[in-house]
């Protein structure tokens, strides 16, 4: 048989991968078409149906038909519900997206890629239209997989590297250069800083906020006052404070990246009788119900947690009416709350970016191109 140039052969059975290809769009695209969703132009199409005639291309009913059935179907993947944190952030979407009237499938991979694989091969399999996730470490490729297959996909909280989707974070950079600057307001010099995975966006930005309010001081990053330990545990914290009063200079204050590992290091200060914050002031990334109840109260950068689960839901429901839209990276504000942990006072005073508490460094620097920022 005779082939044009630019025009595939058909094969015993055209697959819409095949239709895409040569209607020069995305898979997704292909389905919303086909299926008659709407929220496509009409030239796109125009260009997908052209290209299903001209490859014989047939819908299979059977798949279609579970398809339908699973479009009120969603998604959510998270490293740890048990973390008030993501606790927050699903409470959040589930009530948007809830009230839009989906169906929702949590999925709790605990900070393990492996299982982060098993559960998003098992999410594909019962075919969801979409999924809002937080990836680990070290990301499957299935999120790929499932963004070529037609399934909209949100990331929150962390950036998922080499991956194009609609992300909501928050000012991560902008809020540790804002807790180390109150630190050095309060007189402090040797801050130390808890770390977790550099694989991470968020401890990376996190990371590059201490370091650039010290730079701004004036001062240089001491390598002993920087360890990395486990983020998601609590005794990842615990031991982080063995390193830190080994150093020959010990530290007089820490800012600590999650607030698991803040809850370690207070643990372990109080085991070897290091008063706080006389001895020691911390400062946690991130608020919890129990951070005002611990004593001594603990100062935290707080996430607005329902708000980033909220905004992702919204985007996943904006993404599936229209999968054409150009992808959209939503930076939330942080806010410095002031309690006792660091010794300052008025206790639990509320310190919001653009006030007197404003960080130097100013808006995060996500390495993502173009964020819209949302004040709060």
């Amino acid at each position: 048989m005779k082939k044009e140039l630019g025009t595939p052969l058909p094969s015993a059975a055209p697959t819409v991968k095949e239709v895409a290809q040569l209607a020069g769009v995305s898979t997704a695209t292909v389905s919303r078409v086909l299926a008659g969703s709407g929220g496509v132009r009409k030239a796109l199409a125009r260009r997908v149906s052209s290209a299903a005639r001209k490859l014989g291309y047939q819908p299979n009913p059977a798949a279609r038909n579970l398809r339908v059935r699973s479009t009120r179907t969603l998604g959510m993947v998270f490293p740890d519900i048990e973390n008030p944190f993501y606790a927050s952030v699903i409470a959040g979407a589930e009530e948007v997206l809830q009230n839009a009237g989906y169906s929702l499938l949590l999925a709790n991979y605990g900070e393990d890629p492996e299982r982060e694989h098993i559960q998003l091969t098992t999410l594909r399999a019962e075919r969801v239209a979409g999924i809002l996730f937080a990836a680990s470490c070290k990301p499957s490729a299935d999120y790929q997989y499932i963004l070529d297959a037609g399934i909209a996909l949100v990331a929150v909280s962390r950036i998922p590297d080499g991956l194009n989707v609609d992300l909501v974070t928050v000012s991560n950079q902008a809020g540790a250069c804002q807790a180390v600057e109150h630190l050095l307001r309060l007189g402090h010099r040797r801050i130390a800083f808890v770390d977790g995975p550099v694989s991470l966006s968020t401890t990376r930005e996190r990371k590059a906020g201490y370091e650039q309010a010290l730079r701004n001081a004036g001062l240089s990053v001491s390598p002993e006052l920087v360890v990395c330990a486990d983020f998601s545990r609590h005794d990842g914290g615990y031991n982080a404070v063995s390193k830190l009063l080994s150093a020959a200079k010990k530290p007089s204050a820490i800012l600590v990246v999650s607030n698991n590992m803040a809850l370690g290091v207070l643990h372990a200060l109080r085991e070897r009788e290091v008063d706080v914050p006389g001895d020691m002031a911390i400062v946690g990334f991130g608020d919890t119900p129990s951070a005002a109840l611990l004593r001594p109260p603990l100062t935290v950068i707080a996430q607005p947690a329902r708000e980033i689960g909220a905004t992702g839901a919204r985007l996943l429901i904006e993404r599936l009416q229209d999968q054409e839209r150009p992808r959209r990276s939503i930076v939330l504000d942080t806010e410095l709350i002031v309690r006792e942990s660091c010794g300052s006072s008025p206790a639990n005073t509320r310190h919001p970016p653009g006030t007197r508490e404003r960080s130097q460094f100013g808006s995060a620097a996500n390495g993502i191109g173009p964020s819209e920022r949302v004040k709060r």
